[in-house]
């Protein structure tokens, strides 16, 4: 049997008749750019998460950084974020010439912790971007205390967990400015490229929409220096046929982490394995079902390639390690809990029509692995 990390073509199958007379009507009319696609899927989305605006743009890379812009961040201003995640939450702040200051984060959660926050805060702090690492919500609420009695800005990436709550609330719903990947991957994945930014600020939301477009309100006359960010109708088209399906397809990957959980149980049990543990009162939606093994990763992950299963390890090198942020300083032991998830988390398949047959087998291999180790 071969199992992969992803199969994008089996909740394809559900919206590919009626997407394609879409697509095929934007051709007609020769109509690209901020469209009715884009200005539905920002309605849907407003309703979604029930906050006062949200603002579609190119990418989940570009929301953060346009969020970031919009707040003034600049050169010498501190942001505070998690080393454990995607480079995109720390080279966003870094292009602006801020400074990404790296915390540790929960070694159960893999999220950044408050504790660690408030470490890191100076005068020459503006901003907290917590991530909602693998759908997974942080604790954002004594994030937000914590930066409301600091005056800071909080940043919400929640590139890969729309859906997900934390006490009743969707995450992207709390910060100042939460930002959205639409990358294909992603549990509202579109067809290439997109993103989004909410928010409940009115003044906010439109500064952000005239830097999506040059920092233009009125085309050619600008009062911002802006970027080209704008979301394209194709996109938008698309990830609106999946958003009827987001709620439908986040239980799934719930209940398919149930599953797994259930199966792998006897190895927690024996602390050969640690499967993932949700923060309290929040709803996960397992962008990524990520277990940590704190022996044998590495010939786990080889052993179950050679079986025909995907997985992939989200994340190999922590961004406080990387090469190109070696000006700031940083060295190996900065960030234990980090680096220790480093070496031991591992992504196994799940997505939206995974077979309980193929989540049996997967399980089964890796408990075949231990029983010969």
């Amino acid at each position: 049997m071969k199992v992969p990390l992803l199969d994008l073509r089996r909740d394809y199958q559900f919206i590919k008749e009626d997407l394609l007379k879409d697509l095929e009507e934007i051709f007609d009319i020769q109509s690209f750019i901020l469209g009715k696609h884009v200005r539905a899927l920002e309605e849907n989305l407003r309703n979604f998460l029930k906050v006062k605006d949200v603002i579609g743009v190119s990418s989940g890379t570009d929301a953060l950084l346009i969020s970031l812009m919009a707040l003034n961040i600049s050169n010498g201003d501190e942001v505070i974020v998690p080393s454990f995640t995607f480079y995109a939450t720390a080279s966003s702040v870094a292009r602006l010439g801020a400074i990404p200051v790296f915390a540790d984060i929960d070694p159960i959660t893999y999220n950044i912790t408050p504790e660690e926050i408030e470490k890191k805060i100076s005068k020459k702090t503006k901003c907290i971007i917590p991530v909602h690492l693998y759908g997974n919500p942080s604790e954002i609420d004594k994030i937000l205390d914590i930066a409301k009695s600091k005056n800071i800005y909080v940043i919400e990436d929640n590139a890969q967990a729309i859906g997900a709550e934390y006490k009743g609330k969707k995450t992207g719903s709390f910060g100042h400015l939460g930002a959205l990947s639409f990358y294909p991957t992603k549990n509202l994945g579109g067809a290439g490229d997109g993103g989004a930014i909410s928010t409940n600020d009115e003044e906010l939301a439109k500064k952000v929409r005239m830097l999506r477009v040059h920092g233009s309100e009125k085309r050619y006359y600008h009062d911002y220096i802006g970027i080209n960010g704008r979301l394209d109708e194709i996109q938008a088209c698309y990830i609106n046929h999946r958003f009827k399906r987001i709620e439908q397809n986040n239980n799934e990957r719930i209940e398919i982490a149930k599953k797994y959980n259930s199966l792998l149980k006897d190895l927690e049990n024996k602390e050969l394995i640690f499967t993932p543990k949700e923060t309290p009162n929040s709803k996960h939606v397992y962008h990524q079902y990520t277990i940590r093994i704190p022996k044998y990763r590495d010939t786990l992950r080889q052993f179950l390639t050679e079986n025909g299963i995907g997985t992939e390890i989200y994340y190999p090198l922590p961004l406080h390690l990387q090469k190109c942020f070696s000006y700031l300083g940083y060295k190996e032991g900065s960030l234990p809990n980090t680096e220790k998830a480093s070496l031991e988390v591992l992504s196994l398949p799940i997505f939206p029509g995974l077979k309980d047959e193929e989540i049996e087998y997967v399980s089964n291999k890796i408990k075949e692995f231990f029983r010969k180790h």
